[in-house]
């Protein structure tokens, strides 16, 4: 309801989710932005996958990659979900691999998607670049 009105005063909305939630009763004209959690987050079995239908031309899915084994399940499920083709087609407007801190090496991830040829953009948390990794609130 919140994001209607919003929406309807003309703002822009984006929602971030875990993707655990149905999304389906969300206004379409909000720009969702869905995490689809790997095995690494030990949350793998929360995703909805139903949510993949409810996805637009402007919205985004991100993984967050722990190690190799996350990143290997990540292109699996973008191929085998077709949200590499749905990109292609413009019918999602973009594909996220985000390292998790401190876990996998930036110049590694960035490898695997160059050799792969993954259609992704690779994420950084930059308030962990910016001030200290662990300072909360920033």
């Amino acid at each position: 309801v919140l994001a209607t009105e919003l929406l309807d005063r003309g703002f822009t909305v984006l929602v971030e989710t875990s993707g655990a939630v149905d999304v389906g009763p969300l206004d379409p004209r909000a720009h969702k932005i869905m995490d689809l959690k790997c095995p690494g987050s030990g949350e793998v079995e929360k995703n909805l996958w139903s949510n993949l239908r409810h996805l637009t031309a402007r919205d985004e899915v991100k993984f967050v990659v722990k190690d190799r084994g996350d990143y290997e399940w990540t292109r699996t499920v973008i191929r085998e979900r077709g949200l590499d083709e749905r990109l292609e087609a413009g019918s999602l407007r973009a594909l996220l691999v985000s390292p998790v801190w401190g876990e996998v090496e930036l110049k590694d991830l960035a490898s695997w998607i160059l050799e792969d040829a993954l259609p992704v953009r690779l994420q950084m948390q930059l308030h962990k670049l910016i001030w200290d990794p662990n300072a909360r609130g920033v």
